[in-house]
């Protein structure tokens, strides 16, 4: 058996109201559009999490919700807001699930994704990691506890502007 993380960065965000705490912005229109998109390509590809590790901001909340996926397990999580890569790991060693669902933010989750995998796909948003980003990892292991630096194998990479074309 194996594990797979499905990583995702949190759809665009709106910047509409100066006085929302950068934590309490939702999403915009684009960005409601792309977490729909997202949803749908992981359905495709019969990607559906059995466990959600979320930042607690409201548009990683938004996101998961308009991906219109469901899971068994889902915990939003303050240390994912705003995360460092090792944080991230920490976290995710801790799932219980073999497929989950984690979403976070810049800067840390594009450092996370180049860290965890042992070799980056050849896409020129790889490493900036745009909003709506989603990368499939497979890991050859059987507990998340178990997790390491540059031991994930990339399955696909999605960006939402390429789904929505």
């Amino acid at each position: 058996m194996s594990l797979t993380l499905i990583l995702s960065r949190h759809a665009k965000s709106s910047w509409g109201n100066p006085t929302l705490d950068d934590h309490d912005r939702p999403l915009n229109k684009r960005g409601r559009k792309s977490a729909q998109a997202v949803g749908a390509w992981l359905q495709q590809h019969n990607l559906v999490p059995d466990e959600v590790l979320s930042s607690t901001s409201a548009r990683t909340r938004e996101t998961w919700d308009r991906m219109g996926l469901q899971a068994e397990k889902i915990c939003f999580h303050r240390t994912l807001y705003l995360a460092e890569p090792e944080e991230m790991l920490i976290e995710l060693s801790g799932a219980t699930e073999p497929t989950v669902l984690m979403l976070g933010h810049n800067p840390g989750i594009a450092e996370f994704a180049s860290r965890i995998v042992r070799r980056a796909p050849d896409h020129a948003r790889f490493h900036d990691y745009p909003t709506g980003a989603t990368t499939i990892i497979r890991f050859g292991i059987t507990d998340w506890a178990d997790i390491d630096w540059h031991s994930g194998d990339v399955q696909d990479f999605a960006i939402p502007r390429e789904l929505l074309e």
